[in-house]
């Protein structure tokens, strides 16, 4: 694969496949031409060259998934822990910390395992199957068992299952959308030799694998397979790692000093350590995960170093164990477990949502996005072309209405006008009166004439299959026409139908680049007559033309002026994003030229002339019914939309207008805005990075759109620092996919390679389920900023009731904890872990989509949950000491007892008694924080504030996360057996069964309510007068879209300032 050439085969040929005569490349392949390969010399070619698929990138890997479970500093600082607890010979406390991590360890490994099986189950062959030539017979074969020199059959619908030479077609066509980005189908030659720099657009004597075949038939020859075809290399390329190796700086002679190297070999090794312990890789918020474990674990190290300090630096066991419990009551060990598993779910979720995630990672970062770049074509729009409008001089205008199946003739209502499409303007697609179809062909001669030509001057064929929905066969275009016609009941197969037919056809005149026109002559079976019917571009369709029914049923001679207001008529169709083709037709006779039969069909020139002009047709792609409200939607979340499609400046402008990317009323832009927002990627390319830094905004839709055009898109949305989300299909969509900062594959129309390059696939391929993974990524980060928050507010809770605890000495000198190594970690583990995930369940907030995007540059540390942090931490701290004080001296004789850190004795019961009640006040605090968690503004007693059940609304807000309700339930049910069973109250847990202190622990909490309602008031206050003074609403954020091209139009050049992004 390094040496291999585009367009060689797998063993290299004297030239590239497109630079050979047909037969040199037979001669060279060893094959027949005729009968194609025998069994025998398949098999062993099979053998030598492998199987015709694309290799994977490495497969699943548990060892590398293993590791990364326990790279990472929260792990190593428990790690540690467990060191230390079995150094001193403290057994039950290194066996809790090392059943910790074991469950860490087990539960992310088992959750990315299955994340990374999903990804590789994700690849799949383009095509499945191949009709193949061997020992002089046709037989259907997988795709993978495709081998070089094996002679192919293709026809219309088929994908081509490898890269081949063409050796004889009729009207073939391939559409290689996928591969070259082209959006029209490319006719093949057979017949034609390149030279070897040919570009693979232009090999047209080649089919390409992945490429589908829209017209014709040909016969062909297998000169590539698997990862040595067009679309392996791209794939290769694209797998190629990045070395992580830094280069040193050389000088412009290529030289370098030896320091150089003595750096680049410090940053290397500096690279592989934020690698190790993930600062430095993954998406932004695993990375402040990273930083905060680090942060935290140096922490934990300080407040140890505290412990012993307090103690005189004392090396008994207690002591140590003491300063190992500081320092785990600031790790929260669950993190790393309760963080797999919402992405897990959040993963599931989306599925259903027509979401699939291939790369875990990128899930929190969908939350972050401020930019979307999307395709058209079948991501905005449906990606079939659709017979929208046509115009009959006679009749008026005719217009179908949207419809979720375009090949469904009996979906989409007819609307009527007699005005003209010049005189309507740029009008909705839908103008007139609904009329029903029957109807509309009582006495309408000229449109029974119009649809006469759409069916016949056709060779698409529109069918219902098994299922019941309907399929299509043929080129996009004629498939829209052909379901125009069956709207009408006038479908080509009705017509021809084997048992009964009432046409014949007896000449056919493929469409042809330099004509630009396609004809066919079909003879009533009945009367002989014989009928001329043919389509085309519509100005050499007037070329031919020379009569027209105009203003009625009489044929009139076609003047200029007439012609000249077809054209008018055509530009008005084309304003609106249509392309528009013309029809006419004739009565053919032996009078005119001799009678037409397959045997001895007339010459072309003298069918097309003399025709009867029938009207125009108006084609287009058409948007999606949920678009538009997708758009907007993401307008009002702050984010911009950016179309980037291949199409004509004027159908890219008039989709974007209808979908809402570009403002209906463009009117009072000046000159330069307006074109600032539209551009064709010849003048987006042409600018500077510089001078794209200095527009006041990068274009809302960029028409003409090549590959390297997307790149230097996201490169430029990263320059103004924003977070975006690029969607594609086609192989040549791959590199901005791989770049850019969530990459969205299409699930149905999208490559394999595609895919591969992508965060994300969208199995429905529809731009409102990018909106879906967008409101589950903020549902998400929602969830993880609320778990974490409980999280950690815990870990001040316990560091600073330990820290201050440490002032608790017994008569020896020595700190008595007030909550012993054990308690810690249950509270951590046992009772927060599982309202921690119940929390990561929490379902979206209603206005989870009329919020600015998060801040990349906060994270989940906003100001505001930093505060909250601190607040319900040092509240909680405050509540467990009291309760700890009230027991030993308020309701006690202040008696700590001798060696109560380590077993207990009469002496011990009142410490061990206070250490109970701390511990049942610590665990009742973070069940209930878990339950004000759910919503980190709103009263916990009012969540639903238009609720009339002002007394009882909490009880359904709790039951109504049922896995959140249970979770708690189960922490307040789990104390019983800690406190009152033997041993495992005194040895383990180190504290006794408590009876009247129960009355503290009800008053602390509700104390507890009381201090977490008061800060959440006070929060409400605050945000409330702070959102009036700046006045942004989900209204503003979406004015904002459009703001800067606004702002640079007007004169005095002020705009409403935008919002912070980490606005909440």
């Amino acid at each position: 694969m390094e040496n291999h050439v585009s367009g060689q085969s797998n063993k290299p040929l004297t030239k590239p496949a497109h630079a050979l005569e047909r037969d040199d490349l037979v001669q060279q392949l060893n094959t027949d031409s005729q009968d194609g390969l025998s069994s025998e010399d398949a098999r062993q070619r099979l053998e030598e060259f492998g199987r015709n698929e694309l290799e994977g990138g490495g497969g699943v890997r548990p060892l590398k998934i293993l590791l990364r479970q326990v790279a990472n500093a929260m792990m190593l600082v428990l790690i540690m822990a467990m060191a230390v607890s079995f150094g001193i010979r403290s057994y039950i406390e290194g066996g809790v910390v090392t059943a910790v991590i074991i469950l860490n360890i087990v539960v992310g490994f088992f959750q990315e395992f299955q994340a990374e099986k999903t990804t590789e189950s994700l690849r799949s062959l383009s095509s499945p199957t191949a009709n193949v030539i061997r020992d002089g017979s046709n037989s259907t074969i997988p795709a993978t068992e495709l081998t070089v020199g094996d002679l192919i059959e293709l026809k219309v619908g088929d994908t081509v299952p490898a890269d081949v030479r063409l050796l004889e077609s009729i009207n073939f066509e391939t559409d290689e959308a996928l591969l070259t980005g082209e959006s029209l189908p490319v006719a093949k030659d057979e017949e034609a030799v390149f030279d070897e720099d040919t570009g693979p657009g232009d090999r047209l004597n080649v089919a390409y694998g992945s490429s589908t075949v829209t017209k014709g038939r040909a016969r062909a020859i297998v000169f590539s397979t698997g990862m040595y075809t067009e679309i392996g290399s791209i794939a290769a390329a694209l797998r190629q790692k990045n070395s992580k190796v830094r280069e040193p700086k050389r000088r412009p002679d290529g030289t370098t000093h030896p320091l150089r190297h003595a750096e680049s070999w410090t940053l290397t090794f500096t690279d592989a350590v934020g690698r190790f312990l993930g600062v430095n890789v993954g998406t932004p918020l695993q990375k402040k995960l990273s930083r905060l474990a680090m942060l935290l674990f140096g922490i934990a190290v300080v407040c140890a170093i505290i412990v012993l300090a307090a103690n005189k630096f004392s090396d008994r066991s207690e002591v140590i164990i003491y300063a190992v419990a500081t320092g785990l009551s600031m790790i929260p060990a669950s993190l790393i477990v309760v963080l797999t598993i919402t992405m897990a779910v959040a993963t599931k979720r989306m599925v259903a949502r027509n979401v699939i995630v291939r790369n875990i990672k990128s899930l929190e970062a969908l939350g972050a996005v401020t930019d979307i770049c999307s395709d058209k074509t079948g991501t905005l729009t449906q990606g079939k072309m659709v017979a929208k409008k046509c115009w009959i001089p006679a009749r008026g205008t005719y217009s179908i209405g949207s419809s979720n199946e375009p090949f469904n003739p009996t979906q989409g209502a007819l609307s009527y006008t007699e005005a003209a499409p010049a005189e309507q303007g740029e009008k909705s697609v839908n103008d007139g009166d609904e009329i029903e179809y029957s109807s509309a062909l009582e006495e309408n001669a000229e449109l029974k004439d119009f649809i006469l030509v759409a069916s016949l001057c056709n060779l698409a064929r529109v069918h219902p299959n098994k299922e019941g929905s309907w399929s299509a066969i043929g080129d996009p275009t004629e498939i829209a026409i052909q379901v125009f016609a069956c709207r009408f009941d006038y479908s080509r197969q009705k017509f021809l139908d084997e048992k009964n037919p009432k046409l014949k056809q007896v000449s056919e005149y493929p469409f042809d680049s330099d004509v630009k026109k396609m004809s066919t002559i079909f003879e009533d079976l009945d009367t002989k007559e014989q009928m001329v019917y043919t389509k085309g571009a519509v100005e050499r369709i007037l070329d031919s033309c020379t009569r027209t029914n105009w203003d009625g049923p009489e044929t009139v001679e076609f003047t200029d002026q007439m012609k000249e207001r077809v054209l008018e008529n055509m530009e008005a169709l084309a304003s609106q994003g249509l392309r528009v083709l013309a029809l006419a037709s004739r009565p053919y006779s032996p009078q005119q030229g001799r009678r037409a039969s397959r045997e001895g069909p007339p010459p072309r020139e003298d069918v097309e002339r003399d025709l009867i002009f029938r009207g125009l047709i108006g084609l287009y792609d058409p948007p999606r019914p949920e678009s538009a409200p997708a758009v907007k939607s993401c307008h009002r979340a702050g984010i911009k939309v950016h179309m980037l499609t291949g199409d004509h400046p004027g159908t890219a402008r008039a989709i974007a207008i209808q979908v809402g990317i570009l403002p209906a009323d463009m009117s009072h832009l000046s000159h330069d805005a307006a074109k600032n927002m539209v551009m064709t990627a010849k003048e987006f390319d042409r600018l500077s990075d510089e001078e794209l830094d200095a527009l006041p905004a990068l274009p809302l839709v960029v028409a003409r759109c090549a590959p390297n055009t997307k790149v230097r898109m996201i490169e430029a949305l990263r320059r103004r620092d924003a977070f975006m989300a690029m969607t594609g299909d086609g192989v040549n969509d791959s590199p901005s996919l791989k770049i850019s900062d969530v990459g969205i594959a299409m699930g149905q129309g999208g490559s394999d390679v595609a895919k591969e390059a992508s965060d994300i696939v969208l199995t429905d391929d529809n731009f409102a389920s990018i909106l879906n993974a967008i409101e589950e990524g903020r549902r998400m980060f929602d969830n993880i900023q609320k778990f974490i928050l409980h999280l950690l507010a815990e870990n001040i809770a316990q560091a600073g009731t330990l820290l201050i605890g440490l002032a608790f000495k017994d008569s020896t000198g020595l700190s008595v904890f007030p909550l012993a190594p054990v308690q810690i970690m249950w509270v951590i583990m046992i009772t927060s872990g599982l309202p921690d995930m119940g929390l990561g369940l929490e379902i979206a907030a209603p206005d989870i989509l009329e919020r600015p995007p998060i801040s990349l540059k906060a994270g989940v540390f906003t100001w505001e949950v930093c505060f909250d942090m601190l607040a319900y931490g040092i509240w909680m701290a405050a509540l467990c000491l009291s309760s700890f004080l009230l027991v030993v001296y308020g309701f006690g004789n202040g008696d700590l007892g001798v060696n109560c850190n380590e077993s207990y004795s009469q002496q011990c019961d009142t410490v061990f008694r206070a250490r109970a009640t701390t511990f049942v006040s610590l665990t009742w605090f973070a069940l209930f924080l878990a339950w004000e968690m759910v919503n980190m503004r709103k009263s916990f007693f009012r969540m639903q504030p238009d609720s009339k059940k002002y007394f009882t609304q909490w009880m359904y807000d709790v039951w109504r996360n049922k896995f959140l309700f249970w979770s708690i339930i189960a922490g307040f049910v789990t104390i019983f057996p800690t406190i009152y069973i033997p041993v495992i109250n005194h040895s383990v847990f180190k504290h006794t069964g408590i009876s009247w202190e129960w009355g503290i622990v009800f008053v602390e909490a509700f104390l507890f309510f009381l201090g977490v309602e008061g800060w959440k008031w006070g929060k409400r206050v605050y945000f409330r007068r702070r959102a009036a003074r700046l006045g942004v609403t989900a209204d503003d954020l979406e004015k904002l879209v459009f703001s800067d091209f606004y702002g640079h139009d007007a004169s005095n050049g002020s705009t409403k300032e935008a919002p912070n992004k980490g606005l909440d």
